[in-house]
């Protein structure tokens, strides 16, 4: 669809011409006004021992926060293994025994 041309509207060439000085004035102003760095050209401020420790000491308790977690949601989908329910070596051996003749058919003679 065409549109009759309008006088009040600039040409294209005005536009980007404007544009073209009006970009080298917006750099200079941003370059002179602030004093903006990126963040890892930024001189590095060093914490104070306190901050360092307390920072260390957040991150010691999320993570053992998450290994909590972790051990819980573990733990709450598989069946405890019938070895950590026996306490002893003495128990345990008893309980082979027992499993043993169990399972065998020594009782039937």
């Amino acid at each position: 669809m065409t549109t009759p041309e309008n006088p009040q509207l600039p040409g294209l060439e005005e536009v980007l011409a404007h544009a073209l000085a009006a970009s080298g004035e917006i750099a200079a102003a941003l370059e002179e006004a602030s004093g903006w760095q990126p963040i890892w050209k930024r001189p590095r401020t060093p914490k104070p021992k306190a901050a360092k420790k307390k920072e260390l000491e957040d991150q010691r308790e999320r993570l053992q926060d998450a290994g909590k977690r972790r051990l819980a949601a573990a733990e709450s989908r598989r069946p405890r293994p019938r070895q950590s329910r026996i306490g002893n070596a003495a128990a345990r051996r008893d309980a082979r025994a027992l499993s043993r003749l169990r399972h065998s058919n020594v009782w039937l003679r």
